[in-house]
């Protein structure tokens, strides 16, 4: 019975309509759609049946695959494997993407110098692999941050706005069609709209920028690794062995910098293709800490999302994604 009513409420809340609002009475929305007409050219028809039909609710409800750990297993797990816990099943799928889309990475490696894996797992972890693109009207909860919260980033997200309206006439597309993430970001990759404009490509060579097709996704987010200074053929980071269990000598992040000379009794339990200031990279699990340095390109990784435990997170999940696709295929994708 139980079972039953789920699905009957499930049904309920996917055929239920969506309830719209008018937002062209609010001054903000006025001054907003003012700039949006003389400055850039839109028509005040079009913006008006926009803006008097604003989704009450932006949220998709579809069913979701289960990700995250549960009960008694979280609580013997420390805070980077709950973290983690989410991804490490993406493994296969990213040996699949690498090898299915192989021609377009080794393009995008030998255009931009970003190895195919860290590509891979960006999209592993954002979108997985474009089964999770997002469960939100994205010009609905963009208008919701812009003007319902007077906060500090109601002002972010109108810029986040403006920059959608831009993109979806220059890509001729209807912003109320969006789908992406409660923030706004889109596609495979999840940029924001704003850094769409600054950072998409159209890597198939059709005419668009298209974050929902692979190939352009595949290209944007190596052009973004590259703006960012990402250095070819250097490695990202490297386990580290101390002393003791727990870590607390010094800070930790990619915000802190030290020489290595300078670090001592922190040793690489492998070889290091990098030279110059690393961070320490702290990954807490139950009962002790895994500690890291971090290089100049786990730095950039962090450029995608300010968070060490998500650029390692990427970096762990593309080497096993490389090592994993060496071992069915034979062979690395680039030397």
């Amino acid at each position: 019975m139980r079972i039953i009513k789920a699905y009957l409420l499930l049904i309920f809340i996917i055929f239920t309509p969506l309830m719209a609002v008018d937002y062209t009475s609010k001054p903000q929305v006025k001054n907003f759609m003012h700039s949006m007409q003389y400055r850039y050219g839109f028509k005040k028809k079009t913006l008006d049946k926009w803006f008097k039909n604003v989704r009450k609710k932006s949220y998709i409800r579809r069913l979701r695959q289960g990700l995250y750990c549960g009960g008694g297993r979280c609580k013997s797990m420390g805070s980077w494997d709950r973290y983690y816990f989410q991804f490490k099943k993406r493994v296969g799928g990213g040996i699949y993407f690498m090898h299915k889309f192989k021609k377009t990475l080794k393009r995008a490696y030998k255009r931009y110098g970003i190895p195919p894996e860290y590509i891979t797992a960006i999209i592993g972890i954002e979108s997985n692999y474009g089964v999770m693109r997002g469960d939100y009207f994205v010009f609905d909860r963009l208008v919701h941050l812009s003007f319902d919260k007077n906060d500090r980033r109601a002002k972010f997200y109108r810029k986040q706005l403006k920059a959608l309206l831009r993109l979806s006439a220059r890509e001729k597309i209807d912003p109320k069609d969006i789908r992406g993430s409660s923030s706004g970001a889109i596609g495979l990759a999840q940029f924001i709209p704003s850094t769409y404009k600054a950072f998409a490509v159209d890597f198939n060579k059709d005419g668009k920028k298209q974050m929902n097709n692979v190939v352009d996704a595949i290209g944007s987010i190596a052009y973004y690794f590259k703006r960012h200074h990402w250095r070819r053929d250097e490695d990202v980071a490297v386990r580290v062995k101390y002393k003791g269990n727990r870590f607390d000598a010094l800070p930790t992040g990619y915000n802190h910098t030290y020489y290595r000379k300078n670090l001592e009794g922190i040793e690489p339990r492998d070889e290091f293709n990098y030279h110059g200031k690393v961070s320490l990279i702290k990954l807490e699990k139950h009962g002790w800490d895994e500690l890291w340095y971090g290089g100049k390109n786990f730095y950039v990784i962090t450029r995608y999302n300010h968070s060490s435990y998500y650029a390692m997170a990427v970096h762990i999940l593309a080497q096993q994604i490389k090592k994993g696709y060496k071992k069915r295929y034979y062979k690395s994708l680039v030397k």
